[in-house]
């Protein structure tokens, strides 16, 4: 199946106090950027047909894979100064680059790269910025065998703050852990039909006008999720994500597990 992944917003909250055209998938964890370990999650799954929706910062996106360091994260053997690899991680990705606005909606930028899909009834899509160990193969199957028009993981509230219940003098009778009340949040994992273009209008959106609707109509697919689920809203969550990689512990990376089995 393909996969449409959205990486041209500008990613606001990343930032750092330096001033940066660097888009948010493209916020390095390890060697790699974002993007890229989203991707080698699909390719771990057997989705090597991408479609990229540029915007903001895409010239960062196209050198990074125009310019593409096999060695960086793959062995090989320097042979006469050559180097030789024993693995790699694209040579069989078809990756296409479409420039789908800087200020578009997301929905737009679906729309934008209706023509690239080729007609094909079911397909994925991510928002390019969230890491996982979900199983994919699972969310598809579970998706294909019904008859909605989208899918998507949903998560437990990943904040960190307390929810209180209080009688009407101010006592408090109780207090939750946001993570832990019966709430559900969009996780960004997305596998969607055609059908879904016919709900997103001209600049609309993809939860709130195509999703929204197909909720409405009893045709939207939750596939609720407790295992690993990271996003990198904020710098501080993308630190943390690097200095996991760094310690090696990435349960994201189901690849791994395939060169210590090969």
């Amino acid at each position: 199946m393909k996969v449409v992944l959205f990486c041209g917003g500008y990613g606001m909250r990343m930032r750092s106090s330096e001033a940066s055209d660097v888009p948010k998938p493209m916020a390095m964890v390890g060697p790699r950027p974002l993007i890229w370990h989203v991707m080698r999650y699909y390719a771990h799954f057997g989705h090597t047909e991408f479609v990229l929706c540029l915007g903001y910062g895409a010239h960062h996106i196209k050198d990074f894979f125009l310019h593409y360091e096999e060695t960086t994260s793959n062995d090989f053997v320097l042979r006469g100064g050559k180097p030789e690899l024993l693995s790699t991680d694209i040579a069989d990705w078809t990756i296409s680059f479409v420039q789908t606005g800087i200020e578009s909606p997301i929905g737009e930028r679906l729309r934008r790269v209706r023509d690239h899909l080729d007609g094909d009834e079911m397909f994925l899509a991510n928002y390019a910025d969230v890491l996982t160990d979900a199983p994919l193969d699972n969310i598809v199957e579970r998706f294909a065998g019904s008859d909605a028009g989208a899918s998507m993981l949903v998560v437990p509230p990943q904040s960190s703050f307390h929810c209180v219940e209080m009688d009407e003098g101010g006592r408090i009778g109780a207090i939750t852990p946001v993570s832990e009340l019966p709430l559900w949040e969009n996780g960004g994992y997305f596998v969607l039909r055609q059908e879904i273009f016919d709900h997103i209008p001209e600049n609309g959106d993809l939860v709130a006008d195509g999703c929204g609707e197909l909720a409405k109509r009893g045709r939207l697919l939750a596939y609720p999720y407790r295992g690993f689920w990271k996003p990198t809203d904020t710098v501080k969550e993308r630190y943390a994500l690097d200095a996991a990689y760094a310690h090696g512990n990435r349960p994201w990376a189901l690849w791994e597990s395939e060169k210590v089995h090969a």
